[in-house]
């Protein structure tokens, strides 16, 4: 996949959903929200797509944090978010951390070729070259964006004020 590609899918288009479009205009409430049938709330995908960029961003620039021993604890507790001030941080931390890769998606091509170390038995799902530790992160973000455009559904706020598909 190009670096246009990349960006593309990082932002939403085609058949992908924005992401920042899909948060930005919801209330700390709804996105606090628990839906029968579904483990997470908004706010708490959020949270988990937050910290998965952050700890791949820190891994590509060369850090090794350290890989959490269960997927869980890349969750936060329930009700997150617990109010405007913490909705407000985890939306602002999103849109910083997808500006941060949507730049790294537009890096060089031989950039995008550089090796990333894999510094925990948990990376070598997701090591090789920035190029494949973008795409393994757009298709996490893709995956629960589509799961928040889901809630958002349920809760009756779709589409969001940013667009989003009706059909």
């Amino acid at each position: 996949m190009d670096s246009c590609g990349l960006t593309e899918l990082l932002r939403g288009k085609g058949a992908h959903a924005d992401p920042m479009a899909c948060v930005e205009d919801l209330s700390a409430g709804l996105a606090a929200k628990h839906m029968a049938g579904f483990p997470h709330s908004v706010g708490q995908l959020v949270f988990h797509m937050n910290y998965w960029m952050d700890y791949e961003l820190r891994r590509i620039r060369g850090e090794r944090p350290s890989y959490p021993e269960h997927n869980s604890k890349s969750f936060p507790p329930s009700p997150s978010p617990v109010d405007e001030k913490e909705w407000e941080l985890l939306k602002r931390t999103f849109a910083v951390l997808l500006g941060e890769l949507d730049a790294l998606a537009r890096s060089s091509p031989e950039e995008l070729q550089r090796q990333v170390e894999a510094t925990n038995d948990g990376d070598g799902k997701v090591s090789g070259t920035l190029e494949n530790v973008l795409s393994q992160l757009v298709a996490h973000n893709s995956y629960h964006t589509g799961q928040i455009a889901a809630i958002r559904r349920v809760l009756g706020a779709w589409p969001p004020r940013g667009g989003g598909d009706t059909w």
